[in-house]
């Protein structure tokens, strides 16, 4: 007896077949050849049912994230009145859990577990684990570790002198520090990566304007101008937007080309745009001059004279620099970054006393909604594709921007790259399209949950998407006009 083959007959036996794989590649749906668009939708729907579930749990995340600043509201009204008639500090279940759904980077997250759920039962465990297992989960680690390291104290000390010594120029007031940093910031993003420039300069208009209490409309300004700013800003190279990067390889863009067909033009776009806001709201920015002023004279009063600032040494500075620059340049080698960041660690704990400590939990969240928001869109190229190979250049152009702001726009120009029909103008027009639609919602664009989740604090009720909506309609019309016209 061959003992060996019977041991591997018995494990085959008792290893249920692995079910079909899902999502089905977008090679395997055939005859739709003559079919409209809602028929090859049609087709695909009823060729695998769960496509039609997955969109659909998709859809009610999107729904969810819109309503999440009503949970929040909703937790903090039954909170004050737990503690009315229970006294302060009184915990409430239904609080709790009001406000864990009012967290906006828990959204996608939670709904991945009625998705799994749903494969599971449909196709079995063994296809739902070799899906998950599938996922690339690169961007979500990426951006927990670079938002870490451009948190720090050494990191923010040195941009912060950067982009004072332009802040200067006008006064270094906080009119000044508001135009430097949406400038300057999200065109840093083109070397650094985006998400490291939204977490820069999100932490500076907060300590520089965002603490002066600004007007809520300003508020909403700023942070509309900061999404789609950064989403454009990083078009200068080809491995610093996720929306490039997903292409630049498949298309053969480089730098130059990069620089030549889109960054002047994102440069232009992001100056047109702040000057029109600088316009819109000039009345209100130089208004936060005098609360500065009463700021810095409260400081100073209360300030001892033996108690200087702190101010991290020079080598720890260029220690981190060091650090975030090699995370960078390792963005797509999770083991490399990785590891750099545990070295960090190590580093951050053996020099304490010239650190701030290091809160992770922001990083943290932001990664998980970045993990779920790729779980959910890996799922959606069964209509995302069809859809967007049917357009001309113009319409791909509005057509990208309007999908974008239902989902990652790095998943809609991946998507885009696989159709085989696409030349250049219309390569041109989905790229541009993607990275302009990038600040219309905090899911646009994978730097958002980032800056949002640093801003928090100056929007007690969360972020109201139609307000951040609004607010970024007018400088996602500038980046358009000028990727259209220019």
């Amino acid at each position: 007896m061959n003992l060996p083959a019977v041991l591997a007959a018995l494990a085959a036996t008792a290893t249920p077949p692995a079910g079909a794989p899902f999502p089905p590649p977008l090679d395997s749906y055939t005859g739709e050849a003559g079919l409209s668009l809602w028929g090859v939708l049609l087709h695909r729907a009823q060729a695998e049912p769960l496509n039609a579930v997955a969109t659909a749990l998709f859809l009610l995340a999107i729904v969810h994230t819109f309503l999440a600043p009503r949970f929040l509201a909703a937790s903090h009204r039954l909170r004050e009145r737990v503690e009315a008639a229970q006294g302060p500090g009184a915990h409430s279940g239904k609080v709790e859990v009001l406000h864990f759904l009012g967290e906006v980077e828990a959204v996608f997250g939670i709904w991945v577990l009625p998705l799994m759920i749903a494969i599971t039962v449909a196709k079995g465990s063994r296809t739902a684990e070799a899906f998950l297992g599938g996922v690339n989960f690169t961007e979500p680690l990426f951006v927990v570790v670079v938002m870490a390291l451009s948190s720090t104290r050494p990191v923010l000390s040195f941009a912060e002198a950067l982009m004072g010594r332009v802040a200067q120029l006008g006064g270094g007031t906080p009119f000044a520090w508001w135009l430097s940093t949406l400038t300057l910031g999200p065109l840093l993003g083109s070397l650094i990566t985006e998400p490291a420039a939204m977490i820069i300069c999100a932490l500076l208009l907060g300590r520089r304007v965002l603490d002066l209490d600004p007007t809520r409309w300003l508020r909403y300004a700023t942070l509309g101008l900061l999404f789609v700013n950064v989403s454009v800003g990083g078009t200068l190279t080809h491995f610093a937007a996720p929306p490039v990067l997903m292409v630049a390889g498949r298309f053969g863009w480089d730098t130059p080309h990069m620089l030549a067909n889109f960054g002047w033009k994102a440069a232009v776009a992001i100056a047109v745009s702040n000057l029109l806001y600088a316009a819109v709201f000039r009345k209100d920015l130089q208004a936060l001059a005098g609360r500065a002023e009463a700021q810095a004279a409260a400081r100073d009063a209360g300030a001892r004279p033996d108690e200087p600032a702190p101010r991290s040494p020079a080598w720890i500075v260029v220690a981190h620099l060091l650090l975030l620059a090699l995370v960078v340049k390792a963005a797509h080698t999770p083991p490399v970054f990785v590891g750099l960041f545990l070295f960090f660690m190590a580093f951050h704990t053996a020099t304490a006393p010239h650190q701030q400590p290091l809160d992770l939990r922001a990083p943290i969240l932001v990664g998980f909604f970045l993990a779920g928001l790729v779980v959910h869109g890996a799922l959606q190229q069964w209509w995302i594709a069809p859809v967007l190979g049917r357009l001309d250049p113009l319409s791909l152009l509005f057509g990208a921007a309007g999908l974008t702001a239902f989902n990652d726009n790095a998943a809609i120009t991946y998507l885009a790259s696989l159709v085989p029909t696409f030349d250049a103008a219309a390569r041109y027009a989905v790229v541009a399209g993607a990275v302009a639609g990038g600040g219309l919602t905090v899911i646009a664009n994978a730097p958002n949950p980032a800056g949002q989740a640093a801003l928090a604090r100056y929007f007690p009720d969360g972020v109201k998407p139609a307000s951040l909506a609004a607010a970024a309609l007018a400088p996602t019309a500038v980046v358009l006009a000028c990727f259209l016209w220019l």
